[in-house]
């Protein structure tokens, strides 16, 4: 990549932190924008990315000095740690296109603990939220032209840290890399908003009690590539996982947790340690309760979901996520049983929690609940 750096500035963010020093962020901007080759009418989600990104190095025993540069390669030797051992976690949030000033991240600070509660699982530093925003904030303003308008296009927020060091033993690594790179993206599934098809897998599970399960590691994601594909090679989305022990309760989808509307119930798998605490999760059950509706979160094995769909009680299913918000779930297999939902068709209620929180995102609904963190653009 053939990048020319033209402008060198240095924002001096006063921040107060634990050690009450002034934050200091270096940002080198490109004057090679790679914008003009973008067709925002036809973008894949996580193929294209900005002109920037942010980097934070973790030595000595205190995170450095933070920097913003022109997106490009990241260097590194054949033993770093991560390679080997897998210490690495990643976040991801999307900031939304308000108007021509404004523009809301999605709930950053619930996205800077839930990576603050992945690095302690995996014996990574913390960060401290006044940088984490900070360092969005920066970011963001700095490649607002990537911010799609329009409306179920974002811009995909991607903070992520790796165990850096040069050394070739199971420990703890002593450096880490810090960085956040963004994406402009339509829908997460090539379907759109139509329903998914999911399944279970036949002999593996994702996570159990005690594990990794909780934490967003981006080993999770690796083991669960090959039963995904499988899956999708037999005419599936995804897979929808069971629990590890008993095989008979459901704990999550492969990119998304999952809700099912039983009668005038909200139903939903509670977080046993093994399954993801999503975001978006959190507050489908908050908008849920705020319409008066019966929200539980409990074991939900998979003969009561057929049998709650034999007997007509089972009126929709739906997943929800970061990536595609509401995602509604038309088909369900299992050991030879097959649940088809409305014709394979979106159902009211997750049409209306999409409608909800997507308007809440993008500004055009109210937020009661204070989710939205807006930026100035100006």
């Amino acid at each position: 990549m053939n990048l020319r750096f033209t402008k060198i500035r240095v924002i001096f963010n006063r921040i107060e932190s634990k050690r009450n020093t002034i934050m200091k962020i270096h940002i080198t901007e490109t004057d090679q924008s790679r914008i003009s080759d973008v067709n925002f009418d036809n973008l894949q989600f996580g193929r294209v990315f900005s002109d920037h990104m942010l980097e934070m190095v973790y030595r000595d025993g205190k995170w450095q000095q933070p920097e913003i540069k022109p997106y490009g390669p990241v260097q590194f030797t054949p033993s770093m740690q991560a390679l080997h051992y897998g210490q690495a976690i990643f976040e991801g949030m999307k900031a939304y296109y308000v108007d021509e000033e404004t523009v809301h991240l999605f709930r950053p600070k619930d996205h800077h603990q839930r990576l603050n509660n992945s690095a302690n699982r995996l014996c990574m530093p913390e960060l401290e939220e006044e940088v984490f925003i900070q360092a969005l904030e920066e970011l963001i303003s700095l490649d607002q032209r990537w911010i799609p308008q329009k409306h179920g296009h974002a811009l995909y927020v991607r903070p992520f840290m790796f165990a850096s060091e040069e050394y070739l033993a199971a420990k703890v690594s002593s450096e880490y890399r810090f960085y956040v790179i963004t994406s402009p993206v339509a829908a997460y599934y090539s379907e759109g908003f139509n329903p998914v098809k999911l399944t279970t897998p036949e002999k593996y599970v994702r996570a159990v009690r005690g594990g990794t399960g909780e934490a967003k590691a981006a080993g999770n994601y690796a083991a669960s590539f090959l039963p995904a594909r499988k899956a999708q090679q037999q005419g599936y989305t995804q897979v929808i996982w069971l629990d590890a022990i008993e095989n008979r309760y459901i704990e999550e989808v492969g990119t998304m947790n999952i809700f099912f509307l039983m009668g005038d119930k909200l139903v939903t798998p509670k977080l046993t340690g093994s399954v993801l605490p999503g975001i978006t999760r959190r507050s489908v059950i908050a908008v849920a309760k705020k319409w008066g509706l019966d929200v539980e979160e409990r074991r939900i094995a998979i003969d009561e979901v057929i049998d709650n769909y034999k007997s007509g009680k089972l009126k929709e299913v739906f997943g929800s996520g970061t990536a595609a918000v509401i995602s509604p779930v038309g088909l369900i297999h299992h050991d030879g049983e097959t649940i088809r939902l409305n014709e394979e068709k979106i159902g009211p209620f997750a049409k209306k929690m999409f409608d909800t929180i997507t308007g809440i995102q993008y500004g055009k609904v109210d937020d009661p609940f204070g989710w939205t963190h807006p930026i100035s653009l100006s």
